[in-house]
């Protein structure tokens, strides 16, 4: 066995790994929450100004 175990820094990884996965996620579900506001409110249709 060359080095022994350190438990302590596997499961600091182990708890980088789960707080990045839940980030990720968060941005996930915001991004998927805004894209069909955004499309309902109407805000995207074009106005006079905009068709001249």
């Amino acid at each position: 066995m060359p080095f022994k175990p350190n438990y302590n820094q596997q499961r600091a990884e182990r708890n980088r790994a789960k707080e990045q996965k839940k980030l990720e996620k968060k941005q996930r579900r915001e991004s998927n929450a805004k894209e069909p506001d955004s499309e309902g409110e109407g805000d995207s249709a074009p106005t006079e100004t905009e068709t001249i």
